[in-house]
């Protein structure tokens, strides 16, 4: 296992949620939203509950490319139950190439950084958060510090 599939494990430890309503879910992505704004980030901000769409928006900058990968990587994340990074990094472990070895059609899942899976202290995972726009590490930090941060307050 490398360095960073064990710092995502962490993290997956890390990051849960007593309950995470639709409330839960505007007040975070607002978080997220006035965080990339003051950051001048050019990404588009997603968080799903199941498979609703509960908020997103789009920040100066960002396209609709983004919009597509952020709906890509919160495929995997929903699917596999953990970060979209995760999955990616889980199959370079192994040798492989999550667009080919994971049989699954690559214009609709994208094992990149960025989302998370929004996951309850039991480990079920009830939805994702994520973003799309940078570096699919800086992506995926974004997201995590700014979990982190809602969790904290």
């Amino acid at each position: 296992m490398s360095e960073l599939s064990e710092q995502l494990s962490r993290e997956d430890a890390e990051l849960r949620f007593a309950d995470f309503t639709v409330d839960d879910a505007w007040r975070l992505g607002s978080r997220m939203r006035a965080a990339a704004v003051e950051q001048g980030l050019p990404v588009v901000i997603g968080i799903v509950l199941g498979q609703q769409r509960v908020f997103h928006s789009a920040l100066a900058g960002a396209s609709a490319d983004n919009d597509e990968w952020l709906a890509r990587k919160t495929r995997v994340a929903l699917r596999y139950g953990q970060a979209s990074l995760a999955v990616g990094e889980s199959f370079r472990d192994r040798g492989r190439d999550f667009d080919t070895d994971a049989r699954l059609d690559p214009r609709e899942f994208a094992a990149h950084g960025g989302v998370v899976p929004i996951r309850l202290r039991g480990g079920a995972v009830v939805g994702a958060v994520g973003v799309s726009g940078l570096p699919q590490r800086d992506d995926h930090d974004f997201v995590v510090a700014q979990l982190r941060a809602f969790l904290a307050s």
